[in-house]
């Protein structure tokens, strides 16, 4: 179900929803773009992606599949491979997950720190829980996602097969699909590692 059902049922909720997503999301591609940058690669710097404004990282199509059905992207950061080398590139795909990780540790932290309010409950487990499920989500190694891109790096043979099916025209509907069609077993997957989360947590 998308944000937007939430709209009129509870605007509270939906703000602090979109808010976090938005913010999460641009973190996400900005440590992509950061990290590529600073491995030397200008790529990213060159298309204005080194910034934390949600302007420069928001596709529009992106964020118009997540308020209709729930799911969506941002743009990806380009960057160029040869500038990075293999071990590089890999740092680059997992960079985006590792700022969503240490968000939602960060969350954890103030949710045992901080003094217990309603709102500073809702605010943080639901920024927890959307940097969990980024993190979950783009660590699945199916094409155009990070996960992919690491496990290219690590077996260099299916890396150049995710490359070639990437830059195929159709790839993209292809891959949208796939999410879709499994929706629901990434889906447990997922409640199941927040479920772990928020125990080990103590909520």
């Amino acid at each position: 179900m998308g944000l937007l059902s939430l709209l009129t049922s509870n605007p509270t909720a939906f703000i602090i929803i979109a808010l976090a997503l938005v913010l999460s999301l641009a973190v996400h591609e900005f440590a992509h773009a950061y990290t590529a940058d600073r491995l030397g690669d200008p790529t990213p710097r060159r298309y204005g992606r080194v910034t934390l404004n949600p302007i420069a990282h928001l596709d529009p199509v992106g964020t118009l599949l997540l308020l209709v059905a729930g799911f969506g992207f941002a743009k990806p950061v380009p960057i160029n491979p040869s500038n990075l080398g293999r071990w590089g590139t890999m740092w680059v795909a997992a960079a985006g997950p590792i700022s969503n990780i240490i968000i939602a540790f960060l969350c954890a932290i103030l949710l045992k720190v901080l003094p217990t309010t309603q709102i500073s409950l809702t605010i943080l487990l639901t920024v927890m829980g959307i940097n969990v499920v980024l993190a979950l989500f783009n660590l699945i190694p199916i094409p155009l996602l990070d996960g992919s891109r690491i496990l290219g790096a690590l077996v260099p043979s299916l890396g150049r097969s995710l490359a070639q099916f990437e830059a195929l025209p159709y790839s993209f509907l292809l891959v949208m699909g796939f999410i879709f069609l499994a929706r629901e077993p990434i889906g447990n997957i997922i409640r199941t590692v927040q479920g772990w989360v928020l125990t080990v947590v103590g909520i």
